[in-house]
């Protein structure tokens, strides 16, 4: 995918931010460690980076379950598989 420097760093933004938001709600992380984790799910990738915005491949409410119930959370937690209207609302 091709996206400016501004369109990146805007997605990279939204996406830590609704992966904090899951961490915080889901997660019961506080509002530091979720973010810490935000970050250090989504760090920033200089433009050169060969995959750059790979993590984009699937949404913030997919790694942030993943993380918290572990990479079956579709199977194990199927109320899981779809994030709910609140989660959307972020974007």
């Amino acid at each position: 995918m091709t996206w400016s420097e501004a369109e990146y760093v805007e997605y990279l933004q939204g996406e830590r931010r609704a992966y904090a938001w899951v961490m915080r709600r889901y997660g019961n992380l506080t509002l530091p460690e979720s973010w810490a984790a935000a970050l250090e799910c989504y760090p920033y990738e200089p433009a050169d980076e060969p995959y750059r915005g790979l993590v984009f491949h699937d949404e913030a409410w997919h790694w942030a379950m993943g993380r918290i119930h572990g990479d079956r959370y579709v199977v194990e937690h199927p109320e899981l598989a779809d994030p709910p209207a609140e989660y959307r609302a972020l974007g």
